[in-house]
């Protein structure tokens, strides 16, 4: 019997990406998906791929928590999930939940679900905070270097503007992007709080946004405390990533549309200092996939016991086999 999942939030882009991949799942069916602005709206209205009869709904804290589900998505904005997370932890306690807000990704009750790194911790987790788009690309291209680092390390992310959301603002307007970079929260951003938690090591982000739709380009600074070998270096990204269906490694440095419509991220272009005592690394990866929609497929497919990247395409909306 296939696993029954639920989407509130469904009407962003993150949204509508999971949706595809959940109607690509060989063992998940599409339950619901809530969203209050298209709620009596066919479903098939808005999203090609589907062809069946559901609607959007729009469903509360409680009325979800009522709902038979294995799993429930919640992909709203940072701040909503905490009332849908109380119902659901006093009525369905055993739903898997995975939240895609920024909510829960400082509390240590919950899994936090980058499964590069963090996939040994994940069997029998079910409440499961989804890493932020940026603080994926950082976190995967600093990890295996993290006990040679020193002082923070410096990064410098690029994003389309379909990481700004549905809500009209300077940086999804294409207009006033066009032929533009925009700067924003360039100290103290959320990211920046994220990883320096999760790594256990400060960085210092410096976000802007660009006029392209979809994916992330990271480029990385780091110090050492000692000098250091490019070719042992380099190693220790491959070992570390060996075996890895969704992450490549390059030694060019990648470009964001090698990876835009794709489920994996890319790391490469490695480049150590003449002292040996800095090195610059590049990570890729669409904000809307491997940043959010794909990983939170990847936590399903763990969470629910199946194989973790069923129904996730090495090259996703470029049609190639899956994985």
């Amino acid at each position: 019997m296939n696993k029954r999942i639920g989407i509130i939030g469904a009407r962003g882009h993150v949204g509508s990406e999971l949706i595809r991949l959940i109607l690509a799942h060989p063992l998940l069916e599409l339950a619901f998906v809530s969203s209050r602005e298209r709620a009596g709206q066919p479903l098939r209205d808005h999203e090609p791929n589907y062809h069946g009869d559901l609607a959007y709904v729009a469903l509360g804290p409680q009325q979800a928590a009522e709902q038979v589900v294995d799993a429930l998505v919640l992909a709203l904005p940072n701040g909503m999930a905490g009332p849908y997370v109380q119902a659901l932890d006093a009525q369905a306690l055993d739903t898997v939940v995975i939240d895609l807000s920024a909510d829960y990704r400082f509390n240590d009750d919950w899994y936090y679900g980058l499964p590069e790194l963090t996939r040994s911790a994940a069997p029998g987790k079910l409440r499961i905070s989804n890493p932020g788009c940026y603080a994926t690309a950082m976190q995967l291209a600093l990890a295996p270097v993290l006990d040679l680092l020193t002082g923070p390390a410096q990064c410098f992310g690029v994003s389309g503007y379909s990481g700004a959301g549905t809500t009209p603002s300077d940086k999804n307007n294409p207009e006033k992007l066009r032929d533009n970079l925009l700067p924003y929260a360039l100290t103290g951003h959320l990211h920046e709080r994220e990883v320096s938690r999760h790594l256990a090591h400060p960085v210092e982000f410096m976000p802007h946004v660009a006029a392209y739709f979809r994916g992330i380009t990271m480029t990385v600074n780091m110090h050492f405390s000692d000098v250091q070998q490019w070719d042992a270096l380099w190693t220790r990204y491959q070992v570390r990533y060996a075996g890895e269906k969704l992450l490549r490694l390059s030694e060019n440095a990648p470009w964001v549309q090698m990876v835009a419509g794709s489920h994996y991220a890319e790391v490469g272009g490695l480049t150590l200092a003449a002292d040996g005592l800095r090195a610059v690394i590049v990570c890729v990866l669409d904000n809307l996939l491997k940043g959010a929609a794909t990983q939170a497929m990847q936590n399903l497919n763990l969470a629910l016991g199946l194989p973790e990247c069923e129904s996730v395409t090495v090259a996703g909306m470029m049609g190639e086999e899956a994985v």
